[in-house]
């Protein structure tokens, strides 16, 4: 049990950084993104970036759950739907900042990417990952 919540605490950890190190990273890349970042003004590739970031971040912190507690998807699931109901309410307030396409494809891969990044570790490890149902 202490090796599955330290699992999902550096696996949110890990969502947090990588999230805020490429958004940094966006900023300085993609001109216009900074100046559009505090109205939410961003055009098609910038939302297009934006959900790139978020699905690596995603598969990242999926990774590292399975790094850390290397029996299971449990973990994963559970993060990947901590996170889905942590950003609900987030996406709630921005409902008019960005179209439902947008919305929709960021909180509906959001379970689906973590455990797909904890399924890649587990067969990098070389280990044959369980079905989920069986997690």
């Amino acid at each position: 049990m202490k090796r599955a919540i330290l699992a999902f605490l550096a696996g949110l950890v890990a969502w947090t950084l990588v999230v805020s190190l490429l958004n940094r990273a966006l900023r300085g890349m993609l001109d216009g993104y900074a100046a559009a970042e505090p109205t939410m003004t961003f055009t098609l590739g910038m939302m297009a970036a934006r959900l790139t970031i978020a699905a690596v971040t995603s598969l990242l912190a999926g990774v590292v759950t399975r790094w850390v507690a290397p029996a299971g998807n449990r973990v994963a699931v559970v993060l990947g739907l901590f996170l889905l109901v942590a950003f609900i309410p987030i996406h709630a307030s921005l409902w008019n900042h960005f179209p439902i396409w947008y919305h929709l494809t960021f909180l509906l891969t959001l379970v689906p990417l973590v455990v797909l990044g904890s399924w890649f570790a587990a067969r990098a490890q070389g280990a044959k990952p369980p079905v989920l149902a069986n997690s």
